[in-house]
């Protein structure tokens, strides 16, 4: 747990936008930087499905955060200048109530009982986060994957509180291939014995599906080329390591070894599950009959596209098809284009790249 990190409790119902109802919720939050005198200079950062609100280093916690390069003071975001609020989605298990919280109504943990989960109420959290704050502007939102589709959810729910938006990597709905790929990763886990319909112990958890899960993510979360020019063919030192005639015997399955074993004791299997399922759900079709109809309905003034050309979980097109949604009489859209060999997973990575495209928009 970070020593930074702040909670609000949302009194009352929280109602689900798929139905159902959360009590007393807890939302987890970050912040860096100072408000303002006129409470004008918040930036609202959203994340992707895994990170916690933990975005930067602070005094009160200087373990690196996971945009540790655009977030801090002379940085992209600026907290010198701005007042930066990271937000851990609802759903997630970073302090943030979801399936591994305990359900106040019954006193054991919610689990396959916590209500579907949709990104629109990852958004309303957020909301009631800047309730709590006395924020009632934004200069920009930014949101990354799955952040950016909680980020055109906030936008519909609340049209008019945010002058900026930044987009990166997403889109206005999940893609066929995303969905099928997401889906794999949850049967994996839901295949798993130590899963037990979800009901399994805090100490036996279904770790085998879970490396599993992760290691197909990070082969989609990055790209082929980049595969190719990083690890080539190498092999490991020991290619029969233990007998086994089918383990680890190139470099690169030794690479996704290692991230899903560092993943598995990190993030709780049945958030994992709705937070992959929330993101196969969200349609800005759903607000308004069509996508062109949800995205007329965002308002900001200013707003930044950013597409990878090697990300196929978030193609070129969709970033496209979020230009031409959010282009407007008097808005300004911005689209930027980069060739970052590393995939969907630029954003995170490829700093040299993502650092001048940011600043220049809070320029």
């Amino acid at each position: 747990m970070s020593s930074a990190r702040q909670e609000v409790v949302v009194d009352g119902e929280f109602p689900m936008n798929r139905g159902g109802v959360l009590v007393n919720p807890t939302i987890a939050f970050e912040t860096w930087g100072q408000l303002d005198a006129a409470r004008g200079n918040a930036v609202l950062l959203f994340t992707g499905l895994s990170p916690s609100a933990h975005a930067a280093s602070c005094a009160l916690d200087p373990t690196p955060g996971w945009w540790e390069e655009i977030v801090g003071p002379g940085l992209p975001i600026d907290t010198r200048r701005y007042f930066v609020i990271c937000v851990n989605s609802l759903g997630s298990c970073f302090g943030s109530t979801g399936p591994a919280s305990v359900n106040p109504l019954t006193g054991g943990i919610y689990r396959l009982q916590f209500p579907t989960l949709s990104l629109e109420d990852v958004a309303r959290g957020a909301y009631e986060v800047l309730r709590h704050l006395g924020i009632d502007r934004l200069r920009a939102i930014v949101g990354p994957s799955m952040g950016g589709m909680t980020a055109l959810a906030f936008e519909i729910l609340f049209p008019g509180l945010s002058e900026g938006l930044i987009l990166m990597s997403t889109g206005p709905r999940a893609l066929p291939f995303s969905i099928a790929l997401r889906s794999l990763q949850r049967e994996m886990i839901r295949r798993d014995p130590d899963w037990q319909d979800g009901n399994y112990p805090r100490d036996t958890v279904p770790l085998t599906g879970m490396r599993l899960a992760r290691k197909l993510g990070m082969i989609t979360y990055r790209s082929a080329e980049e595969w190719r020019q990083r690890f080539g063919r190498e092999r490991v030192s020991s290619e029969h390591a233990g007998g086994d005639p089918f383990g680890i015997a190139f470099l690169v399955e030794s690479y996704l070894e290692h991230h899903a074993n560092k993943f598995i004791g990190q993030f709780d299997p049945n958030c994992y599950l709705y937070l992959s399922r929330a993101s196969d759900l969200f349609d800005v079709a759903d607000h308004g009959g069509s996508v062109e109809a949800g995205l007329a309905k965002i308002s900001t003034e200013r707003v930044l596209v950013v597409g990878v050309t090697t990300d196929f979980l978030y193609p070129m097109h969709q970033q496209h098809d979020l230009v031409d949604g959010l282009s407007g009489v008097g808005r300004d859209v911005r689209f930027v284009e980069l060739d970052s060999l590393q995939g969907h997973d630029s954003f995170l990575v490829d700093m040299d790249s993502y650092r001048p495209v940011i600043a220049g928009f809070f320029a």
